[in-house]
């Protein structure tokens, strides 16, 4: 179908419709009854749309109209590598409640055509899509976006195009790439060979990617073998060119730089914003650093709301109850799809602003099950409390622990551990586990993991817990390089434990993510772990915090062999055994400081 016969298509399904105006239903609107409101439309669906691009590839949709609307109306889309049909649940959502909705296929994936490139291709094709839409007669000239993950990621990507029509974003979860994905603090996951085998070709691999048992086998496997990093997707039977590419930037630079906005692109972005994502979202870091960007540069322009909720990353476009074996309380479930429409219809209608956004930034306490509002990102916290680290013997073990207190130690002998990369019992046993690490202590308890433990005095009353939590520790190492892993958990009065919060850093980059440089010296340097994940719990009384230090060995990071060399190319032949000594003397204070939240008004 060509482009006139779609637009003639298109105003024939608003002829057969009633007059029904949907500006006097907003969505969300509601008869007062009580359940689940009534779609306000019939949704009409039309899978064989087809967008044009610059360069003359088209890109395939699926196209949800609201059924006897006949006025033009903003219109809402998503643009997934997932393939269309992933997206049906919003067609049917925003076009009952009288919005247009596209799911648009990237070009390369699912029906449109063209070559896939992650990252690359999203400014363009985003700005066409944006002034295709606002053309069509279904639609008013105004453009809004969302989805998730990728998803959320193609709204920013878009906004680099800057399109005339695009209204408003609501991103959920959206990797800030370079950043968060495919390299996380300068590590790359591994999770980023899985994800290039979902998304290769034009079909979808859901079924291989869900697979969770088969890919840590494989991971450890791949360990086994001792190969290069750069091999992985080889590895898998994956020919990727995007991977490779990958490879020559193992560090913050422009080639990362180039797949998001600018700096003034930031600043100009003045259309409203809303970001979401969950505590335990492994793209939270991204969705914050794109807050942070924005707000930055746009200062007092930028109409960007946020929300961090009890969620995974999957919660984030689906709130549950309970997930990774946590429950949290009914409130946390908010109705994502009518948070979405009336955002849009505050966005783009000039409708209320919806009621559940209180204040720029809406944050759910855990344990105390409720929602909680600030003006700032930065207002969630109200001071910080500083422990010390002390120990009076090598603190290896939970039973025989290091100290968190609040006065530091005059004099001390540093702690230690020694890591082997060549010893690979801790990936042999995570590979094991079956139960969410939120919850679980096997990897804690472990006898033969490098590790060092510290823990805390009691609280003596609950105590709301919101924000950043930060760690300066002073460490020295005998190799040019390592990757460290610090995470902090709350610990019941029974011994049972929750997971809070996490940051891996690799020694070369202590400085800076956007170059390297090697440890010379087995002298005592500082490092400033201040890229935790957000965190919001209620810590009850009697409970303490438990921080755990030690090599960043999983199955889900690239491995580092810790001998200076470039680390996509390190081999287990090039491994050296690493001592790892973290001081908290006088002279060298390593320090745990715990994000207190705001007092209830």
């Amino acid at each position: 179908m060509n482009r006139r016969e779609y637009l003639l298509t298109a105003a024939s399904v608003f002829a057969m419709g009633s007059a029904t105006d949907a500006r006097a239903v907003l969505a969300g609107a509601s008869d007062g009854s009580e359940g689940p409101p009534e779609p306000l439309f019939d949704p009409q669906i039309n899978y064989a749309v087809r967008i044009p691009m610059r360069d003359g590839v088209h890109l395939s949709a699926t196209l949800y109209l609201p059924r006897g609307v006949k006025t033009p109306r903003p219109t809402i889309f998503s643009l997934t590598p997932y393939t269309a049909d992933g997206y049906h649940p919003e067609g049917i959502s925003f076009s009952s409640n009288g919005y247009p909705y596209l799911s648009v296929d990237m070009r390369g994936r699912g029906e449109s055509g063209g070559e896939f490139s992650p990252f690359v291709t999203d400014p363009d094709d985003g700005r066409d899509i944006v002034d295709w839409i606002a053309q069509q007669p279904f639609c008013n000239g105004k453009v809004g976006m969302c989805g998730l993950s990728y998803v959320g990621y193609t709204q920013w990507g878009t906004v680099r195009g800057d399109p005339a029509g695009l209204a408003t974003i609501v991103p959920s979860a959206p990797a800030y790439i370079g950043f968060d994905f495919p390299i996380r603090y300068n590590i790359f996951f591994n999770f980023a060979a899985t994800w290039l085998t979902r998304v290769w070709g034009n079909t979808g691999r859901v079924t291989a990617y869900n697979d969770g048992e088969y890919w840590s086998k494989a991971f450890l496997r791949f360990l086994e073998s001792g190969q290069p990093f750069r091999k992985l997707t080889e590895y898998f039977g994956l020919d990727s060119k995007p991977f490779d590419e990958w490879m020559e930037h193992p560090h913050q630079d422009e080639y990362w730089d180039r797949a998001n906005p600018t700096p003034e692109q930031f600043a100009k972005l003045t259309i409203p914003v809303l970001s979401l994502c969950g505590a335990y979202d492994g793209d939270q870091p991204g969705t914050l650093e794109f807050h942070r960007q924005h707000l930055k540069y746009a200062g007092n322009k930028a109409d960007h709301y946020l929300v961090i909720g009890p969620w995974g990353h999957l919660e984030v476009r689906k709130p549950k109850a309970e997930f990774f074996g946590i429950k949290v309380g009914p409130d946390s479930v908010i109705d994502m799809p009518k948070l979405h429409r009336e955002w849009f219809a505050f966005a783009m209608e000039g409708g209320k602003r919806p009621d559940f956004l209180k204040k720029k930034v809406a944050y759910y306490v855990m344990v105390a099950d409720e929602w909680r509002y600030a003006d700032t990102l930065e207002g969630v916290t109200s001071r910080y409390e500083t422990l010390h680290l002390q120990s009076s013997g090598n603190p290896v073990s939970v039973y025989r622990s290091g100290m968190l207190g609040a006065a530091p130690a005059r004099r001390a002998e540093p702690d230690h551990y020694v890591y082997d990369p060549r010893d690979l019992s801790v990936p042999k046993l995570e590979a094991t586990l079956t139960q969410s690490h939120l919850l679980d202590q096997t990897m804690v308890l472990a006898d033969s993991a490098a590790k060092l433990i510290y823990h805390s005095e009691p609280f003596e009353q609950d105590t709301e817990v919101s924000g950043f939590f930060k760690f300066s520790a002073w460490i020295a190492i005998d190799q040019p390089d390592t990757d460290f892993l610090v995470s902090i958990y709350d610990i019941g009065p029974d011994g049972s434990s929750m997971f809070l919060t996490e940051q891996h850093m690799r020694a070369r980059h202590r400085e800076s993510l956007r170059g390297e440089k090697l440890i010379d010296t087995r002298e005592p340097l500082r490092y400033d772990f201040d890229r935790f994940f957000f965190v919001s719990r209620l810590i009850g009384k009697d409970h303490r915090l438990r921080l755990v230090f030690r090599p960043n060995e999983g199955l889900g990071w690239q491995k580092n062999y810790n001998s200076g060399k470039p680390v996509a190319d390190e081999t287990m032949a090039d491994a050296r055994t690493v001592t790892v000594r973290l001081f908290h003397d006088a002279a060298h204070p390593s320090t745990l400081s715990i994000p207190i939240g705001q007092s209830k008004a």
